[in-house]
């Protein structure tokens, strides 16, 4: 009688013992989750910060190019079909504003970057402007996406957007962010270097 009233109870207690974490264990990552918010959030933010700083530093370098290199090359590209040197520093220009947008940072009006149709991106990049005006429209790029950077909610840093028919955490477009424009101060280095120009701050 004993061995059974222990088996019966023990039968009892493998019941309760099961259902008792699914509760318990939604509860826990319940508050897991509002933990995980409420500790992580100002790391993420403190990241961002990192990466804006790191895009800050890239675009004082594609500024310094963009002063460096002379009118005479702007049109130079190194092979047919790829963009020339202007062409590189208005894209970057472009996509300062865009990277942003989907994220609820919007473009200047004046640009006509609205975020979800990258038609008025290649727009933007496309119109004919003298190296002044394209080198203006660079250096007002650079301090829209880095505030941006700076003022995002670390607690959103998981949230999804669609676009070009996928979707994409916002992480990832800050990773992609900070990933383009040092991409593209590397090809401007290249392009620099092929024709004769040495980077400013490596004099």
């Amino acid at each position: 009688m004993r061995v059974a009233g222990l088996s019966a109870l023990g039968g009892s207690l493998m019941v309760l013992l099961a259902a008792a974490p699914a509760a318990s264990q939604d509860h826990e990552m319940e508050m897991d989750e509002g933990h995980h918010e409420m500790m992580h959030a100002p790391e993420v933010e403190a990241m961002l910060a990192d990466m804006a700083a790191a895009v800050e530093v890239a675009g004082e370098k594609v500024l310094g190019l963009a002063q460096a290199i002379g009118e005479e090359h702007w049109d130079w590209r190194p092979s047919e079909g790829v963009r020339s040197v202007r062409e590189v520093f208005m894209h970057i220009a472009a996509d300062n504003y865009f990277f942003p947008a989907p994220l609820g940072v919007a473009a200047p009006a004046s640009t006509g970057i609205d975020g979800q149709d990258y038609a008025k991106v290649q727009a933007y990049e496309q119109r004919s402007l003298s190296r002044d005006e394209v080198i203006a429209e660079l250096t007002a790029s650079f301090p829209h996406v880095i505030e941006a950077m700076q003022s995002a909610d670390g607690a959103r840093i998981a949230e999804e957007v669609e676009l070009f028919g996928r979707t994409y955490t916002h992480r990832e477009f800050w990773v992609l962010m900070t990933t383009h424009v040092h991409e593209h101060l590397g090809q401007l280095i290249a392009y620099a270097r092929s024709n004769g120009v040495v980077p400013p701050w490596s004099m």
